[in-house]
């Protein structure tokens, strides 16, 4: 494990799932967690959890990432509270498997505005603030979808694919600074994510088996703090298949194409 005692790291959609899980493991190992999320009572929550069980005082911040104005009086009060910040990870996040022309347009921009704007808008307030240690990382949460597209998650492989596409930019952009970037791109965790993005359970149902469980995926993630390591992707099979993906599509997209419609 990498040495995060007392190092501060923002964390948006930590109220559960993914983000939730990295806040414990973060304070497990001596770090401090600045936790945003849209749910209150969550984050106070995960705030005495952290204390009791850990004896670190977490810092919480209630926020609509994707409604910008506020978000942005948000980190200014984050900046003014804790003044600095070692890590940022980019975790908030939603989607809805739908069909394309089944959507309706304030869903498309949702989805863009929190999965897109809200990983850009955040990383472009905070990143004077990494610049300024001798040693910072931004991790962005990604997924798999941003790398292989199946039906019903036309805007939300979209928006994955642009916050790839966004890490990769940055991380060449910053090669010569001290702000490390790594995106995460993962299959199906089992998290809260699915009861908005497949309320009747499909999904879930087909490919539970496959399941990621966001404890393992925490550790890895807190693994790669402050390490200049490119990408995280799990599973190990389906980053395989991504390759393969991007070498022969249609080949793949005829033999896959069982499991890209089990949405």
């Amino acid at each position: 494990m990498v040495e995060i005692n007392k190092k501060k790291i923002l964390i948006t959609g930590a109220s559960d799932g993914i983000g939730a899980a990295v806040a414990k493991t973060i304070a497990a190992n001596g770090g401090v967690p600045i936790l945003v999320a849209r749910t209150e009572e969550k984050l106070k929550a995960l705030q005495r959890e952290l204390k009791q069980l850990y004896n670190v005082s977490a810092y919480i911040y209630v926020s609509d990432i994707s409604n910008h104005e506020s978000w942005f009086a948000t980190m200014k009060q984050i900046e003014a509270d804790v003044l600095e910040i070692d890590a940022l990870i980019n975790n908030a996040g939603y989607g809805l498997f739908e069909r394309f022309d089944q959507l309706e347009s304030d869903d498309i921009k949702g989805m863009v505005d929190l999965n897109v704007l809200g990983v850009m808008y955040t990383t472009k307030y905070f990143l004077p603030l990494l610049k300024k240690k001798s040693v910072s990382h931004i991790i962005n949460i990604a997924s798999q979808a941003g790398k292989i597209q199946t039906p019903k998650s036309a805007v939300y492989s979209a928006t994955k694919s642009a916050v790839i596409a966004f890490t990769n930019s940055l991380r060449l952009e910053l090669n010569m600074e001290n702000v490390y970037v790594t995106s995460v791109n993962l299959g199906p965790v089992g998290t809260s994510f699915f009861s908005i993005a497949d309320p009747e359970g499909t999904y879930i149902k087909n490919v539970k088996k496959y399941m990621l469980d966001p404890d393992r995926v925490a550790e890895k993630i807190v693994q790669t703090l402050f390490t200049s390591k490119r990408e995280i992707n799990l599973p190990n099979w389906m980053q395989l298949g991504s390759k393969l993906y991007q070498l022969c599509p249609h080949l793949m997209e005829t033999l896959l194409r069982p499991l890209f419609y089990k949405k």
